[in-house]
């Protein structure tokens, strides 16, 4: 299965002189086309800037990185910033959505401020995805919290991004909630193909992934594929297995 982004003995390192802190140590790992990847580890272990580098957020200071065939570190800045913004969608913790737009205009918004055009189509088509479709006229305010969290997942989605990179993308909803956004995450893989890297410390969302890779100090020190039918067996190892990392 060809690997939609490859990291190729990254490093990156924070700060100078005497300040310096490693916050990836030569790590190389590819993330197959259409999985659903978690990455874990204890904090300061380098997760979000793993994230980060692979998005082509942030630049190594050594290494190679290949996103969606393009390797990253050959292109200038307005290059890799159009990378992102034809092949990458972005979800984090924080919705940010616009209190003034309905859910479709929400959809639309980031691809209007990159001059890009996309179809009323399109955007149907992005909130059907995440179960919206009778939402697209309300306002965040006539929005549930999992439900604006399912707008911010369609907005990274109207442009079929070939990955999708999502930062604690539960982390400010309740349980009930977290669990509907999540099965919803993974019915994008299922049924999109939606290559997923997801970064999370919760035991429970990993669990829906199909891999976990573990980081600590910077370094990859484990990486579980899963059983995804185990349901609540896949939580507890993880947890078990996220307890031994940071003892």
């Amino acid at each position: 299965m060809q690997d939609t982004v490859e990291l190729h003995g990254v490093r990156k390192v924070h700060g100078i002189g005497g300040r310096q802190v490693t916050a990836l140590d030569g790590v190389s790992i590819g993330f197959p086309r259409g999985s659903f990847t978690a990455i874990m580890g204890p904090s300061g272990s380098g997760k979000s800037t793993l994230l980060q580098c692979a998005a082509g957020l942030e630049q190594p200071t050594d290494g190679r990185i290949v996103l969606a065939g393009v390797d990253i570190g050959r292109q200038n800045e307005r290059e890799r910033t159009r990378l992102r913004r034809d092949h990458v969608g972005f979800v984090f913790q924080a919705f940010n959505l616009v209190e003034s737009l309905t859910a479709a205009q929400n959809v639309e918004l980031p691809s209007r401020f990159a001059g890009r055009r996309v179809s009323r189509e399109q955007v149907a088509h992005a909130l059907a995805a995440v179960g919206l479709a009778e939402r697209a006229g309300h306002r965040p305010s006539e929005l549930s919290g999992g439900q604006q969290q399912r707008v911010a997942l369609a907005r990274a989605l109207v442009t079929r991004p070939d990955v999708l990179f999502a930062d604690e993308p539960t982390g400010a909803l309740d349980t009930v909630t977290s669990r509907d956004v999540l099965r919803m995450m993974r019915t994008l893989v299922d049924r999109e193909g939606q290559t997923t890297l997801m970064v999370t410390h919760d035991p429970v969302a990993a669990s829906m992934a199909d891999v976990v890779v573990f980081l600590k100090d910077g370094q990859i020190v484990d990486r579980i594929p899963l059983d995804r039918h185990s349901g609540g067996d896949n939580a507890a190892a993880i947890a078990a297995h996220m307890t031994r990392l940071e003892a």
